[in-house]
């Protein structure tokens, strides 16, 4: 079992966000791990019809798959090792572990028209 699957573990097991969850996620991710749980504190991690969108500072973030749409995703990380992740990415395997997504029964093309 690798770290990313341990922290998943721990958060089905609670079906909350535990100091031990936590811990787990931080160790794993660092600053990316610190960033997603406060996303998912604020509630940025939006569940829509099609995708997963975590709101970013100054954009929003497709997920789909474990797969993010963020510059750090596609330059910065191993896709091959499965515990570097972007914060994005944590944040939302974090929400749809807890129910902590903000659903809305919309497409997200359709919210995209109006940003």
């Amino acid at each position: 079992m690798n770290a990313v699957e341990e922290w998943e573990r721990l958060l089905e097991a609670a079906d909350e966000l535990t100091s031990e969850a936590a811990d787990g996620i931080i160790d794993t991710h660092g600053d990316r791990g610190v960033t997603a749980i406060e996303a998912v504190g604020e509630r940025r991690v939006k569940g829509y019809r099609d995708f997963t969108v975590v709101v970013g500072h100054s954009e929003e973030y497709v997920v789909e798959n474990d797969t993010c749409s963020c510059e750090d995703s596609r330059y910065n990380l191993d896709p091959d090792d499965p515990t570097q992740l972007c914060w994005h990415v944590v944040a939302a395997k974090v929400a749809r572990r807890i129910d902590a997504v903000d659903h809305h029964d919309m497409w997200y093309s359709e919210v995209k028209e109006f940003l």
